[in-house]
């Protein structure tokens, strides 16, 4: 099965959802919109597990800033409301969930991640054009000067992080609260406050990742995760998975409102303003 914008997989008894939403997988409505029915109908249609990957070179860019940036108040709040019942969905859904994460998982993407159960992550982005196992150095094409001819080879490792305070943004009660739970306190100040992005060894070592692998042997990996999460009596893992994430989900439902109206707030600051809008003058360029 197949919509425009997320492909469902079947694998034996498990369901893969892949985002398919243009070069970066980045999220409008109509995107958290799918993203809430496949989860749905995945449980509904008896999956054992759900495994949520991005198609290409990118896991999700996060937000869409460039269709979304004049939204008014009400539009972003309708918004944010549609990311808070996907990332929701995703996170409390009943049956083992693992993060395939492909490349470069920012702020909204690197949320994504955070919801799953588990996140493997491929060490590097796929193989630039041309053969790969071509050596990529080359003569200088002078004395003192770099030969400047396109290099083949592996693209740099992709990134993973929450960089919302480097666009003036602040981050929602989802997000927070899951953050609490998956992340070490140590790690807060880099991955929240300072919004930095990491490599995915870097990542593994703060615990934003589980796992790392070779980009070639990224799929193989994670299913074989899936299944072994499956192999628990569904019954039992639904109501441990439920009963570990309580603390989380009643710190959400406690302070979801209020703290959606701060987050509204960052995004009409003016220097959320400016911050993003330099950002979408950046992507737009390019």
């Amino acid at each position: 099965m197949t919509d425009a914008l997320i492909e469902h997989r079947r694998i034996d008894s498990m369901t893969v959802l892949t985002l398919c939403a243009g070069k970066a997988n980045a999220f409008d409505l109509p995107l958290l919109d799918a993203l809430t029915r496949a989860v749905d109908a995945a449980v509904a249609a008896g999956a054992t597990a759900l495994i949520v990957t991005g198609e290409g070179a990118t896991f999700s860019g996060g937000l869409a800033l460039p269709s979304l940036i004049d939204l008014d108040r009400a539009g972003v709040k309708t918004l944010i409301t549609a990311l808070a019942v996907a990332m929701r969905r995703v996170l409390e859904a009943p049956i083992p969930v693992v993060a395939a994460i492909n490349g470069n998982a920012i702020a909204g993407g690197c949320v994504l991640a955070l919801m799953c159960d588990e996140r493997i992550m491929a060490d590097r982005g796929p193989p630039l054009k041309g053969d790969p196992r071509r050596a990529v150095s080359a003569p200088l094409a002078a004395r003192g000067s770099a030969d400047r001819s396109p290099r083949l080879g592996p693209k740099a490792p992709p990134r993973i992080g929450l960089n919302e305070a480097q666009l003036g943004l602040g981050l929602p009660a989802v997000v927070i609260e899951v953050m609490r739970t998956r992340l070490p306190f140590a790690a807060h100040v880099p991955v929240a406050l300072e919004g930095r992005l990491f490599e995915p060894e870097q990542a593994q070592r703060i615990g934003l990742v589980d796992e790392v692998v070779a980009t070639a042997q990224l799929e193989t990996r994670v299913i074989e995760r899936a299944r072994s999460l499956a192999t628990a009596a569904p019954i039992a893992y639904a109501q441990i998975k439920r009963a570990l994430l309580r603390p989380t989900i009643e710190a959400i439902d406690r302070v979801d409102s209020a703290e959606t109206e701060a987050w509204l707030d960052t995004w009409f600051s003016a220097e959320g303003q400016r911050r993003m809008r330099a950002t979408v003058a950046r992507i737009t360029k390019r």
